[in-house]
Order: structure tokens, then C-alpha cells, then sequence
């Protein structure tokens, strides 16, 4: 019941107070002494102005004047971050255990744990998710953009494709029905779990099916894809991005690399919250103690993959959490895992976050960057995560499309 009433609430009086003192067509400059860009560039003692939403200038001091301003110096700014990756319905039922289909919950109730998760993402610094996927993605996604309710831009693929949606020809056209159904993306289902080993699962030709119709109708596909055969099949295919990748070799890296495709390599978080979590997961469909083990020698192997991933030519290595239960808002977790584990550089790491991410959801030309006439999605950080990657787990300002959501005290500064 705890997260029926923080949603209830949270729909019910912080949505409206957050629309009321913040109108569209308010100015407002946001100062800061550090800003990175999200493509690599660092800015410093610029002022940030907002118009209708979207970043109208970014000028030096002492320019910039409006309504309202937000002194950020002291504090890193940069975009707001961008999880590829999600299940923002996902979470325990009432008994604890991880959501079943079958579980005594009215799709109200489902819905609102869709809320909360989507509230306490948006507060963790990450304002964009893609979700992949369930139809009540739709909803929560149609409602957040509208403003009632406060939550992380989602792009959903509503459900997925798998080897049992039948042959090419049906392959198609679910495919053609989801797109109609207001579906952003074709997820794909190329292989097993990791729990279940991983192998293939779908054939060559009903993979060029959901990937080359998800092309004709205007979408992407992202195909989950542990081995090596289903990754490359995946890539002849035509897709766009692959998921997870724990089993991939060097060569099949490569391969994916020549074809232009972006990877979303889960290599913490999604492990760490399911032994974290694994009584609640523990019984319920393939979470078996023989999963569990898959999982444990999974983990080096997808860290392994991560590194040599980061050294391909042409791989855009993007964010992503597969964040599920347990997991909401602790997305920045993975980010510090790929910096201090994984070995990649910070700048790098952020970029994969902000405007690399933009770009594998299609959306370069209006998130993921702080540069005029994008949305103003822009976040505040206490500390320098170029110096601390720790720093991205302390966010103090939260803008999506030119609304404040959170705006607390720093160590260092006062912030407004």
C-alpha cells in the first residue's frame, strides 16, 4: 500500500503545484559556473536562458535575464540523463514478490506503481526512459507528456516480439499493429534470458522480418541479444540496437561495429538489484536458483564485453539499466559502475548518457545536449563526476522541458 498512497500523493498535490508556479511562458536563466554540453564540451560562467520550454540561448555573464533565475554555481550542470533501458512498470506486489500478470491487482493499482517508479526516476537526475515494454507504458507515457503527472519522457515499444509471434508474414504484421497502437520502438526478443543460458531463439528470417518492417513503418527495433549468432543475425537484419550482449566476442563486436549499431551492454545494475532483491524475485518464472547461478558467471563476462566494446570502431556504446524492480532511480548506479569498473571515460560516459543516448532513440535533434533549441531537460550535480563519477547519484536540480522538479541544498551552495 506504501507505494499506492506516495503515488496518490505525489500525483494529487506535487503535479498541479509544479504547473501552477511554473507557466510556459515564463523566462527562465539558470547560472553556472560548469556546464558539460552532453557531446563532450565543457562550458564555464554561462547563463542558461529558457523560453516555451526550450533552451533559447546560452550566453556569458553577465547576459541572460528573466523571470526567474536559479543561481547553480558550485554545481556541475549538465543534460538530463537518458536511460535506453527500462521496465517502468515493473515492481512488488503487495506480497513482495515481483509483479505477475496473475497477481490481485487492478490495473489502477498497476498504474500507479507505474507513477511512483516514473516520479522517483525524474528525481534520481534521469529524464528520459525508454521503456521496453508493456501497454500500460502508453498511458503513463501520454500522461507525463501532457504535464499531468511528473515523470521522465518515455518512449515505449508497448510489448515485444518473440519466436512464438509466428512466422515472418505474422511477424509483420504485429509489427504493422503496434505501430498503429502508437508503439515508438519494435522490441525484439533474438535470444534467451541470460538465466536460461541465452541462445537463440528466433530464426534469421523472422528477425529480418520485425526489423526490416519495424524500418518500413518508421520505428526502430532493439533486439535482446546475449550470443554472438543472434547478435549478428540481428545486425545482417538491419536492426538498430542491440541489448545486453553478456556472451558477445570480439569479432561479433566488430561485425556489429561495420553495420553502424548502437549496443546497450547491462553489466551491473540489473545483476546487483536481482541478488539484492532475489527473495522477491526467487519462484516466480525463470528466477530459479539455476538462473540465479547463469547470472553470477554472467556478470565478469558482460564486464569483459563492456571493455572491448568501448576499444570497436563504428559501436556506439550507449546507457541502459534494464532496470526493473527494485531498481527505479537507481539508475546512475550503472553509469559509476562503467567508470570505475568498467574503464570508460568520464566525459564519455556522460555522452553515452545524454546525446549518444538521444541519438540511438532517434531524438539527437531535441534532448540530450545543453545548446539552444533543445528542450530544456537539464540537470544539477554536487560535485564534478569528471573527477568523482560518485557525483552523478547526487542530483540537487531536476528541469524536464523548462519545469523545475527538484531543486534542494548542496553542500556547497545555496541554489536559488
Amino acid at each position: 500500500m506504501r507505494a499506492l498512497r506516495t503515488a496518490l500523493l505525489l500525483t494529487l498535490a506535487l503535479a498541479p503545484t509544479l504547473r501552477a508556479q511554473q507557466p510556459q511562458s515564463q523566462s527562465i536563466v539558470l547560472r553556472a559556473a560548469r556546464i558539460l554540453d552532453g557531446k563532450g564540451g565543457t562550458l564555464a560562467d554561462r547563463a542558461i536562458v529558457i523560453r516555451h520550454g526550450r533552451i533559447a540561448e546560452i550566453t556569458a555573464p553577465p547576459g541572460g535575464r528573466g523571470d526567474v533565475t536559479y543561481e547553480l554555481s558550485g554545481l556541475t550542470v549538465l543534460p538530463g540523463l537518458i536511460d535506453t533501458h527500462v521496465h517502468i512498470g515493473w515492481h512488488f506486489d503487495r506480497d513482495g514478490k515481483t509483479h505477475r500478470r496473475e497477481a490481485n491487482e487492478t490495473p489502477q493499482q498497476i498504474m500507479l506503481y507505474g507513477v511512483e517508479n516514473a516520479y522517483i526516476t525524474l528525481m534520481s537526475g534521469v529524464t528520459t526512459v525508454q521503456s521496453l515494454g508493456a501497454p500500460e507504458d502508453a498511458d503513463l507515457r501520454d500522461w507525463i507528456a501532457r504535464g499531468a503527472i511528473p515523470g521522465p519522457r518515455i518512449v515505449t515499444s508497448l510489448r515485444s516480439i518473440n519466436e512464438s509471434t509466428g512466422s515472418p508474414d505474422s511477424i509483420r504484421q504485429v509489427v504493422r499493429e503496434l505501430a498503429r497502437a502508437g508503439a515508438d520502438v519494435i522490441k525484439i526478443f533474438a535470444s534467451a534470458s541470460i538465466r536460461d543460458g541465452g541462445a537463440p531463439t528466433m530464426s534469421p528470417e523472422q528477425v529480418q522480418a520485425a526489423c526490416g518492417e519495424a524500418k518500413a513503418q518508421g520505428l526502430r527495433s532493439v533486439v535482446h541479444a546475449h550470443g554472438p549468432e543472434s547478435a549478428r543475425r540481428s545486425a545482417e537484419a538491419g536492426c538498430t540496437t542491440i541489448e545486453h550482449g553478456a556472451l558477445l566476442d570480439r569479432q561479433t563486436l566488430e561485425v556489429m561495429g561495420r553495420h553502424g549499431m548502437y549496443f546497450d551492454p547491462n553489466l551491473d545494475l540489473v545483476f546487483r538489484n536481482y541478488f539484492e532483491h532475489k527473495a522477491q524475485f526467487l519462484g516466480v518464472g525463470n528466477y530459479t536458483e539455476e538462473g540465479f547461478a547463469h547470472m553470477e558467471r554472467a556478470m565478469p563476462l558482460a564486464l569483459n564485453v563492456f571493455k572491448q566494446a568501448l576499444t570497436v570502431p563504428g559501436l556506439k556504446v550507449v546507457f541502459g539499466t534494464d532496470g526493473v524492480a527494485g531498481a527505479h532511480g537507481r539508475n546512475y548506479q550503472e553509469l559509476v559502475y562503467r567508470m570505475q569498473k568498467g574503464g570508460q571515460q568520464p566525459m564519455k560516459a556522460i555522452v553515452s548518457a545524454t546525446s549518444l543516448a538521444a541519438a540511438s532513440l532517434g531524438l539527437a535533434d531535441r534532448i540530450g545536449a545543453i545548446a539552444a533549441g533543445m528542450e530544456a531537460d537539464i540537470i544539477a550535480l554536487d560535485g564534478d563526476p569528471l573527477e568523482d563519477p560518485t557525483a552523478v547519484g547526487r542530483v540537487v536540480f531536476v528541469m524536464k522541458g523548462g519545469k523545475v522538479y527538484k531543486n534542494v541544498p548542496a553542500r556547497r551552495t545555496a541554489t536559488r
